[in-house]
């Protein structure tokens, strides 16, 4: 019998590491301190609960990064995507899933695995030395002791930043004599209409309004030693981009391109807020981009006074949490391992990947280096054109010359087109002419999807992945 490997952690990382472990064919067991200690983020004991959006963001697998990485996932069998698809509620382009059915799909394919075993208690500390295989999944929310012991371990000062939580409105609660359902240019995607978003219009003195009264309202105050923590640019409380500029908000979150007021459609709208459904039955909607570190007294009275939200009852308000990473690629070998302590392999957030999907994308690459480890047969990292490869890449400092020297500061990252090995060749048209502008870039980011999906093909078939490719229907 095989020695079970560790995994410490049942979020999205955790859960997705354990599932590809067991599906090798190697004992699990995974460590989940909920309920027994819980965090100031997460509500339940649920396995891969969301805590912050509902949404897996783009599923465009042909021009998008995050759809790309949707794709190699899925083709390695990701426990993640498949919950992810069978729970999926409309939002236009992007996957967004029921949060609550999502994270108990999850519990109940790890729960009944026979090769996974979950204990529901605190990791307190580094784990014991006979743990000879551990993957450290903890998240952002990492318990105090844990977090002390990897920093005593790495000789690092940990970093951190700050990351925000949008407010949840009951969908019965909106006024549709304001509101309407519309995706941005009226775009389907996976199990949608072309009409998933609720859109709230304002005129130019409502917008004025609201961005004065986001201004002048009271704010979280952060303790002493969190004064200097910044915040992730992928999720600015609306509050901060709103100080960055009066335009900041109707040129990010409430832009109002793509949409058309069947209300009133001969007049354009100077800005509009977009709730995306949460929820399978389509009765909770989260406002999207309005993560907040607002008073909750004042969010109420704030988002209140948005057109259509006038007696909005919301089921969650937003709130704010410090997120903590370590430096990883001064600490994390190629294929995730610690370079202090071998045993151990860290996931998720935890590194430094930021974002659901790409969280569960590297849970999946520690759970198949470590599996394989196990079993004798070395994995070699994915393919630095691929999504995960390059994802892997920016996390273990794979893209940076100067690693040795000391590198530039690491920072939080979403996968994006940045991330991969650029493309030389001109996208040329069907005339054989050289594109320009938006069709050239279209075109170019076509070509890295298609050299990304060819190029992870032929690394999973040359190290005997491609059985792995019809986990969903297990």
């Amino acid at each position: 019998m095989l020695e079970p490997i560790h995994v410490i952690g049942g979020g999205l990382a955790g859960s997705e590491a354990a599932w590809q472990i067991a599906r090798a064919g190697v004992p699990v067991i995974l460590h989940e301190m909920r309920p027994v200690r819980m965090t100031d983020a997460h509500k339940t004991e649920g396995l891969a609960e969301l805590v912050c959006s509902n949404s897996f963001r783009s599923d465009d697998s042909d021009t998008n990064a995050v759809g790309l990485i949707h794709h190699e996932m899925r083709q390695l069998g990701s426990l993640i995507m498949a919950c992810g698809d069978r729970n999926q509620v409309p939002a236009g382009s992007a996957l967004a899933v029921d949060r609550d059915a999502f994270s108990a799909d999850v519990t109940a394919a790890l729960e009944s695995h026979p090769l996974i075993t979950i204990e529901r208690s605190e990791v307190a500390g580094l784990p014991p030395e006979e743990w000879d295989k551990v993957i450290i999944a903890t998240g952002p929310l990492t318990s105090p002791a844990l977090a002390e012991g990897i920093r005593a371990l790495s000789g690092e000062t940990s970093l951190a930043f700050f990351d925000a939580i949008a407010p949840i409105v009951h969908r019965e609660s909106v006024d549709m004599s304001k509101a309407w359902f519309q995706s941005r240019y009226d775009k389907a995607g996976p199990g949608g209409t072309g009409a998933d978003y609720l859109n709230c219009p304002m005129d130019r003195e409502q917008y004025a309004a609201f961005v004065a009264a986001l201004l002048a309202a009271e704010k979280t105050e952060f303790k002493e030693w969190e004064k200097d923590t910044p915040y992730f640019d992928g999720c600015l409380p609306i509050e901060v981009m709103a100080e960055r500029g009066v335009e900041t908000l109707r040129h990010g979150p409430m832009k109002p391109v793509g949409l058309t007021n069947p209300h009133n459609p001969s007049v354009k709208a100077y800005a509009i807020v977009q709730l995306r459904q949460d929820n399978k039955l389509g009765t909770l909607f989260n406002m999207v981009g309005f993560q907040t570190k607002l008073k909750y007294g004042e969010q109420a009275r704030i988002f209140r006074m948005i057109p259509g939200l006038e007696n909005a009852e919301f089921a969650r308000l937003g709130g704010i949490h410090r997120n903590t990473y370590l430096n990883s690629p001064c600490l994390l070998d190629s294929t995730l391992q610690m370079k202090a302590r071998p045993a151990l392999r860290f996931a998720g957030q935890i590194t430094g990947c930021e974002g659901y999907v790409e969280s569960a994308a590297v849970g999946l690459m520690a759970g198949l280096f470590a599996s394989r480890e196990r079993l004798g047969r070395a994995l070699t990292p994915p393919p630095a054109s691929s999504a995960l490869g390059a994802l892997l890449n920016h996390i273990t400092g794979g893209h940076i010359e100067t690693i040795d020297a000391g590198p530039r500061s690491y920072q939080p990252m979403n996968i994006n087109f940045g991330l991969f090995p650029p493309i030389h060749e001109a996208p040329k048209g069907l005339d054989g002419k050289r594109l320009r502008g938006p069709d050239k870039a279209i075109a170019r980011k076509r070509m890295i999807t298609a050299r990304a999906k060819a190029d992870l093909a032929k690394w999973m078939s040359q190290e005997g992945l491609a059985r792995l490719e019809a986990a969903a229907a297990e």
